[in-house]
């Protein structure tokens, strides 16, 4: 199973910011929208990633006027990303080894959508619960 069908399942959109806007208003978009990381893009190119952590550091180091700032300065970049291609299991195993919770996923070098940590262990635990009821089902037929 690939990326590609937990969007088809989740849907597509993303909340996004831009490289210039403030900080400020990169936390306001994330608490209205209720996420934790916003992709920072130039059009539909993905320049980097701004999370909660990215924020919380900053403002742990450098204070309030960290809000003022443009996200240029907060997030992290290159953003590791994902292709519509990315099987499940490899995202997983990505997103822990960089011990990350947002994936924004690109095509063609354009951005196509975004999973968490969340989506994806949710599409697993779906398909282990399938697996389960067709093994019960197998056995009971037996």
């Amino acid at each position: 199973m690939t990326i590609q069908a937990i969007l088809a399942d989740k849907g597509r959109e993303v909340a996004t910011v831009g490289v210039s806007e403030s900080v400020s208003t990169a936390v306001g978009r994330l608490g209205e929208k209720r996420i934790g990381a916003l992709p920072v893009v130039e059009g539909k190119r993905v320049l980097g990633i701004m999370s909660e952590r990215d924020v919380i550091y900053c403002l742990r180091d450098h204070g309030a006027e960290v809000l003022d700032w443009p996200v240029s300065r907060v997030m992290t970049s290159p953003a590791i990303i994902a292709e519509l291609s990315t099987p499940v299991l490899a995202a997983m195993a990505l997103m822990t080894q960089r011990r990350i919770r947002h994936l924004p996923v690109v095509s063609g070098g354009e951005l196509v959508g975004i999973v968490s940590i969340g989506d994806l262990v949710k599409h697993r635990m779906e398909g282990i619960e399938q697996e389960a009821a067709a093994m019960r089902a197998y056995i009971q037929s037996a």
